[in-house]
């Protein structure tokens, strides 16, 4: 599968239901390890956040967004991209933009996100540590992680 064509814009309150779509879908293909429960209030929790969010969002030809994230400072806060765009450059895209601005970038992943360490260690991401519970308090263990 080939790379999209993608250019980079930030979100605005109209952009709220497609964001919606990108986190369903990409939590539905990475996060199966979420409990029922924690998955219906963590949606809550987005759904609440995501329409006044600074978020940078990857866009393709076709102004369809592809993915998004929320960078505050040298932290990238998140980074979801659509089930149907991965490997296709979108993450890639986002966190390079990241990077150009904030070398040192640091970021957490759920540690049973295998595919999301992965893919931070491939771009040179490397841990600096680890917690139990992630940043609402719930047994879902991070790893920190720092570009070098």
């Amino acid at each position: 599968m080939s790379d999209l064509t993608l250019h980079l814009r930030q979100a605005t309150p109209a952009d709220a239901d497609r964001l919606m779509d990108i986190w369903r879908s990409s939590v539905d293909a990475t996060h199966d390890f979420l409990h029922p429960d924690d998955r219906v209030a963590i949606e809550a929790e987005v759904h609440a956040f995501l329409p006044q969010a600074p978020l940078w969002l990857a866009v393709d030809a076709h102004h369809t967004v592809q993915g998004f994230m929320l960078l505050e400072g040298d932290k990238l806060e998140a980074l979801f991209v659509s089930a149907q765009a991965r490997g296709r450059g979108v993450g890639k895209k986002l966190v390079m933009f990241a990077l150009a601005t904030q070398p040192h970038l640091a970021t957490d992943v759920n540690a049973q996100n295998t595919q999301a360490l992965g893919f931070y260690q491939h771009l040179g991401f490397r841990e600096t540590g680890r917690s139990a519970l992630d940043g609402q308090g719930r047994p879902y263990p991070l790893v920190h992680l720092q570009h070098a």
